[in-house]
C-alpha cells in the first residue's frame, strides 16, 4: 500500500494526454471470452481494474500476454474451468458480472463470486438477471456467489429493467450469441456500450442502432478473433483532468478527449463562465469516435442557475457528476447536486469540508455546494470509491501547502500514470510506498 504527499497550490501548464477508457476495456476483455481464438487489443489502460480482470480470466484458462505498452493478446480458444476462478479478483471488481453474458453460450453451469468495486451503497444485480433470463440464462443468488445455469440461448425482445451500462453489456453479449433476431429497448447508449458493440461487430456480430437506446441484433453461430482493436479514450478521466485544471485555475490542454461524451459537461461549464477552446478534431484510432483536444483557461466562475444531476447518455455522465463538486466549490453561489443513481456517493462529498469546501448534505442523494472557497491542506484517507477518492486529490492539488492522501488503490483502479502526468504538468506529488 502506498500514500501520496501533495505540495498543493501549484499552477499546471502544458498538455496532458487522456488515457483509454477503463469501462470499455473491461467490457471488451470480458467479451473476448465469447471468442474461441486469439484477439489482440490496443490502447488498453494499465490500471488496477484491468489487472483484476486479467487475473480473473487467466485463472479460468484464458491466456493473456502483454505485447508491449498498452497492448494485449487474449487467447480464449482453450477449455475454461470456472471451478478454479480467482475469488479475490472476483470480489475486488464488479466488472466480473460481465462474465455471465460473455459465457452464456460457452459454459453450462458454474459459480461466480459476488463482486466488490466502489462502495456506493446497495447496487442491484436484478437488471442483469432480468435481462439474461430472457435469453435462457438462469442466475440464482446465494450468500457468497451466483449460481449460473446456461441453457440453449434464444433470441429475445427485451425491455431493460434499468438502462444500466454493465447490464446492457451483458444483454448484448448474450444476444450476439443467440441465433435469431433480438431487440433490446431502453438500452444504455453510453460510451462503453458503444465501444463494446463496435468490437463485437468487428468480431462478426450484427448490431444495429449503436449509440441509441434501441439495439437490433442478429445472433451469429460463432464470433471470430479480432486483431488490433483499439479501446476508445476515457471521457471520465478526461473530465478529471479538466476539473483539476479548473480548480487549480490553470491554463492546461487535455488531449485525446472523446467530444460526444463531454459536450453537455462543457455546456454546463460554459454557463458557469468557464473559458475553453476545442482543437484538433479527428477520429479515434478505432475509427468510431470524434476526438479533440480541449484547452482550459483560468476563469471566474459562478454557480449554475439550476441543479445539476447525471443521467444515462446523452445526459451528463453519472460518473462525471462527482467531478463537478470541486468545480462548484470554486464558483460564486449555491448549487444543488442530485446524485440519484447511487445511494451513498453524494455522502462522500461531505469529506471535502475537511479541505475547506462548503458542502451541506441534505440526504443520501443531494448536497448543496456553496462557493467560492479556498482549499486548505489536510491529511486524509481516500474513501472506498473511485471518483470521490480522486476528488480529494483534486482539492489537495488546489490547496497551498502539504497534504497527505492514503488508500490510493481506489484511485489506481481507474487511472493510469495519473501522478506522473500531473507532475509533468507542474504538480508536486510524491508516491510513498509503505
Amino acid at each position: 500500500m502506498s500514500y501520496l504527499i501533495i505540495n498543493g497550490g501549484k499552477k499546471l501548464h502544458g498538455s496532458i494526454t487522456n488515457q483509454s477508457a477503463k469501462n470499455s476495456a473491461v467490457a471488451v476483455l470480458c467479451a473476448c471470452l465469447a471468442i474461441r481464438g486469439k484477439t489482440t487489443l490496443a490502447d488498453v489502460p494499465e490500471i488496477e481494474e484491468i489487472n483484476r480482470i486479467i487475473e480473473l480470466v487467466k485463472s479460468i484458462g484464458v491466456k493473456v500476454e502483454k505485447l508491449g505498452k498498452n497492448k494485449l493478446s487474449v487467447d480464449s480458444s482453450g477449455e475454461l474451468d470456472l471451478s478454479v476462478i480467482d475469488k479475490n479478483a472476483c470480489i475486488k471488481t464488479r466488472s466480473s458480472l460481465m462474465l455471465m453474458g460473455a459465457l452464456s453460450a460457452r459454459v453450462k453451469n458454474y459459480k461466480i463470486f459476488k463482486s466488490g468495486g466502489c462502495k456506493l451503497g446497495n447496487r442491484t444485480v436484478k437488471p442483469h438477471i432480468f435481462a439474461l433470463e430472457k435469453f435462457g440464462v438462469e442466475v440464482e443468488s446465494k450468500e457468497e456467489y451466483y449460481e449460473v445455469k446456461n441453457n440453449s440461448l434464444k433470441s429475445a425482445y427485451l425491455v431493460m429493467y434499468e438502462s444500466g451500462d454493465t447490464a446492457t453489456e451483458n444483454a448484448v453479449m448474450a444476444a450476439v450469441q443467440a441465433i435469431g433476431d433480438t431487440t433490446i429497448k431502453m438500452a444504455s447508449a453510453n460510451y462503453m456500450v458503444q465501444d463494446l458493440c463496435h468490437f463485437l461487430n468487428a468480431a462478426g456480430a450484427h448490431i444495429d442502432g449503436i449509440g441509441t437506446t434501441t439495439l437490433k441484433i442478429k445472433g451469429v453461430k460463432e464470433l471470430k478473433a479480432v486483431q488490433n482493436y483499439s479501446i476508445m479514450p476515457d471521457p471520465i478521466v478526461a473530465m478529471t483532468y479538466l476539473s483539476v485544471a479548473i480548480v487549480t485555475k490553470s491554463n492546461l490542454t487535455v488531449a485525446n478527449c472523446p467530444l460526444e461524451f463531454l459536450e453537455l459537461e462543457l455546456c454546463k461549464l460554459e454557463k458557469m463562465g468557464q473559458k475553453y477552446k476545442i482543437k484538433n478534431s479527428r477520429l479515434s484510432p478505432n475509427g468510431h469516435f470524434q476526438i479533440v483536444d480541449i484547452e482550459i483557461f483560468p476563469s471566474r466562475l459562478t454557480a449554475l442557475p439550476d441543479k445539476i444531476d447525471g443521467r444515462p447518455f446523452p445526459g451528463l455522465n453519472i460518473d462525471n457528476l462527482p467531478l463537478f463538486v470541486p468545480i462548484l466549490a470554486r464558483a460564486a453561489g449555491r448549487t444543488l447536486v442530485h446524485d440519484w443513481a447511487y445511494e451513498d456517493r453524494a455522502m462522500y462529498s461531505f469529506e471535502l469540508k475537511k479541505l475547506g469546501a462548503n458542502v451541506t448534505v441534505l440526504d443520501p442523494h443531494r448536497i448543496i455546494v456553496e462557493g467560492p472557497c479556498d482549499f486548505s491542506p489536510k491529511e486524509m484517507v481516500a474513501p472506498p470509491a473511485l471518483r470521490p477518492a480522486v476528488n480529494i486529490l483534486l482539492c489537495m492539488l488546489a490547496a497551498p501547502g502539504k497534504s497527505i492522501l492514503r488508500n490510493t488503490y481506489e484511485i489506481d483502479r481507474g487511472y493510469e500514470n495519473l501522478y506522473e502526468a500531473l507532475n509533468q504538468a507542474g504538480a508536486e506529488i510524491k508516491v510513498i510506498s509503505e
